[in-house]
């Protein structure tokens, strides 16, 4: 069965870290773009950041930059986002996903539109608040 897996999120004070796995199973995700997702309460889906398959290229929304770090780790089949600079807007539920790419794609990812993506994991739950 092809799965991802959230884990790491919590409650954390504004100004706090938190750093979110998301790991694979059923299938390795050495031919994917990974994309984190959230979405807060009452508010659509946002894209928050992806990496590609090859060459470690990211993108990130605006509203995270400088703050957020994507990365992977293929020989453990997971792909991470550290999140530092904690604010209170950032309170959602988290979601990996998985897009596979082609050959010519392995150097690129994308955070819209949504339906690129092939796979998705349950969602991890982050509160910022003190």
């Amino acid at each position: 069965q092809l799965q991802l897996v959230e884990s790491g999120g919590g409650l954390v004070q504004p100004g706090g870290s938190l750093r979110l796995s998301c790991a694979a199973s059923g299938f390795t995700l050495d031919n994917y773009a990974i994309g984190w997702f959230r979405q807060a309460p009452g508010k659509d889906r946002e894209g928050v950041s992806c990496i590609s398959t090859r060459g470690g290229r990211s993108v990130y929304a605006d509203s995270v930059k400088g703050r957020f770090t994507i990365s992977r780790d293929d020989a453990k089949n997971t792909v991470y986002l550290q999140m530092n600079g904690l604010k209170p807007e950032d309170t959602a539920v988290y979601y990996c996903a998985a897009d596979q790419k082609r050959f010519f794609e392995l150097f690129r990812c994308v955070l819209s539109p949504e339906a690129e993506y092939d796979y998705w994991g349950q969602g991890t739950q982050v509160t910022v608040s003190s």
